[in-house]
């Protein structure tokens, strides 16, 4: 690789590149909504929280890994074609 050559950062990353991740992270985030609604209906307002708050709590870490190992996927150096510079 030349040092004096000049490149470009592009980001091909695109909405559908994501788009079921955040399905599945939705998903995700209805299932522990509708399991806190059933325990707050048991009369376990505590159990109820606590559950939502550790599903979200947990999966988060997952989401973000995911998204950012998906934006760096998606991360090319590309040479500059309007180079001018003369060695």
């Amino acid at each position: 690789m030349d040092s004096n050559r000049a490149f470009n950062i592009r980001c091909t990353l695109s909405f559908g590149d994501i788009y079921g991740q955040i399905l599945i992270w939705m998903g995700v985030i209805f299932v522990s909504l509708a399991a806190g609604l059933a325990l707050m209906g048991a009369s376990k307002p505590i159990f109820a929280l606590v559950g939502v708050g550790l599903i979200l709590v947990l999966s988060l870490p997952f989401l973000l890994f995911a998204f950012t190992t998906t934006l760096l996927n998606h991360i090319a150096l590309v040479p500059d074609a309007d180079e001018r510079r003369t060695s």
